[in-house]
């Protein structure tokens, strides 16, 4: 069904649906993002488009802005944007304060809830380690190959990866060469150069890197389903798949949380400047 969804025919729904409804469009890149949102938005002033992807939530709003429509927001990952030092042009145009919104769900308090519901507190004191440092300083590694990947071109598959191929379950850590074969071999590139991938990506770490905009959330939590079951916990695999743990950060992310954001006070400026569309 997602190749049937193309920025024009986003653009023509809400387009159509604008005669029956006043409020202000918000064009999302998926069905999870929605089900953040429209829980700290007011769904009587608003209604979600899901685009499917992050090009296909731009190309529908350029669409709509050339035609000069009002009442349109659309919210995208900020993924390497602001490590690339990127600048997104629309002013209808919103992005996550870190990476994508599920790292905003693990940096706020929603995940300190999530370890105390399922975790250990005796294996958590006893790892020795901030639980979230740790995701991160493990993920990070993930993350710097993904850029190196979109960088160089190198099409690259993390879809479907089966993380305890190369995570160290103890310590939640990984080897970078490990990664890299793990990776290459999903992604069926044999002609790839373990060694000379390791290079390009280590040329793009940088201590002064914000880790939250390197990290991806899906990532992290990937490690965390590893880690809940042998070194922050002892649940049962299929009980914290990583699609569960998405749901229960989402289910324990408050609306206070999301009101010291950065998003929250440029959705607040962006009401302020689109009078009388509100999202509050």
């Amino acid at each position: 069904m997602r190749e049937y969804i193309t920025p024009e025919r986003i653009a023509n729904q809400i387009r159509l649906r604008r005669s029956n409804f006043l409020g202000t469009f918000i064009i999302v890149e998926g069905r999870s993002d929605k089900l953040v949102y429209e829980r700290l938005f007011c769904t009587e002033k608003c209604e979600f488009s899901i685009a499917s992807n992050k090009d296909n939530v731009i190309n529908a709003l350029n669409i709509l802005d050339q035609d000069n429509f009002k009442g349109v927001l659309a919210i995208v990952y900020a993924d390497f944007t602001i490590l690339e030092g990127s600048v997104h042009i629309s002013s209808n145009l919103l992005i996550t304060d870190d990476h994508d919104l599920e790292i905003m769900l693990i940096k706020s308090p929603a995940l300190d809830k999530l370890l105390r519901e399922i975790g250990s507190e005796e294996k958590i004191l006893k790892f020795g380690k901030d639980a979230r440092k740790a995701l991160v300083e493990c993920g990070k590694i993930i993350g710097y190959l993904r850029w190196t990947s979109l960088k160089h071109n190198l099409n690259l598959k993390f879809e479907e990866l089966t993380f305890s191929k190369f995570i160290e379950q103890k310590s939640l850590t990984i080897n970078t060469l490990t990664l890299i074969q793990v990776v290459k071999n999903h992604s069926q590139k044999p002609a790839l150069v373990d060694k000379e991938v390791e290079k390009l990506l280590n040329a793009l770490q940088n201590p002064n890197h914000d880790l939250w905009h390197v990290c991806c959330g899906h990532d992290l939590i990937c490690i965390l389903s590893i880690g809940l079951c042998k070194t922050l916990g002892s649940c049962n695999t299929n009980d914290v798949k990583p699609e569960v743990l998405e749901r229960e950060l989402r289910l324990a992310y408050e609306e206070s949380y999301f009101r010291s954001t950065q998003l929250y006070i440029s959705i607040q400026n962006w009401e302020k400047n689109n009078s009388p569309y509100q999202i509050f």
